[in-house]
């Protein structure tokens, strides 16, 4: 139980470290809360900072997922430490302790947990992800999907007995959390003023959408 205690609260605070947070503070001195959408995730990173950040930012963010899982798979060894360390992560990164508890989405984190969990999954919402935006521009959009993605094929190989079914909770867990942080955007997406990543901020004829606080 101290073994479970430790390592959960680990994952959590570990999720806790807002990357975006600390890298706007240190290259910028501005708080990426303060602009664009008011998260600390990845997409207002690259809006807010830039590319090269951006990058450096999604890479922290998915080591985060990865390295709670990872510990929990070496330290105790069992899928439901996994689930629960994976799930805690996100929890810590949309709800800060250190900021304040005003974060980001969760979606990178997530991933990380999951390539750790099940890579194939992972590997296929993934690709679901990328294409998404690559076709629509929305990273809401790709988010949304991907996430509904991963609970579908999680699941269909848990039933197969590919993955243990501990695997369930994970999404079970996650999947809603993260599409219940990405509620605003789907609202805007169904009025057509969400955010593109690039080629306008907006639909033609809509109105810009009001920054998140």
């Amino acid at each position: 139980m101290i073994e479970y205690a430790l390592v959960l609260l680990g994952a959590y605070l570990l999720g806790s470290i807002s990357w975006g947070l600390i890298v706007g503070k240190v290259t910028r001195g501005i708080d990426v809360r303060q602009h664009g959408s008011g998260a600390t995730g990845t997409a207002n990173v690259l809006r807010t900072l830039g590319p090269r950040w951006a990058v450096l930012v999604l890479a922290a963010d998915v080591s985060k997922g990865v390295i709670a899982v990872f510990a929990a798979k070496q330290i105790i060894g069992a899928p439901m430490a996994e689930a629960l360390a994976g799930f805690l992560a996100v929890a810590g990164h949309n709800w800060p302790v250190f900021s304040r508890f005003q974060g980001g989405r969760g979606v990178t984190v997530g991933v990380g947990g999951m390539a750790v969990m099940s890579p194939v999954t992972a590997a296929i919402a993934l690709g679901v992800f990328i294409s998404s935006i690559a076709a629509s521009r929305y990273v809401s959009l790709g988010s949304v999907l991907a996430v509904s993605t991963a609970a579908v094929m999680l699941t269909i190989l848990v039933v197969a007995g590919q993955e243990p079914w501990e695997c369930l909770v994970y999404v079970g867990a996650g999947c809603p959390l993260i599409l219940w942080r990405h509620a605003g955007n789907m609202r805007r997406l169904m009025h057509g003023t969400e955010r593109r990543l690039w080629g306008g901020d907006k639909t033609s004829g809509q109105e810009p959408p009001k920054r998140e606080t």
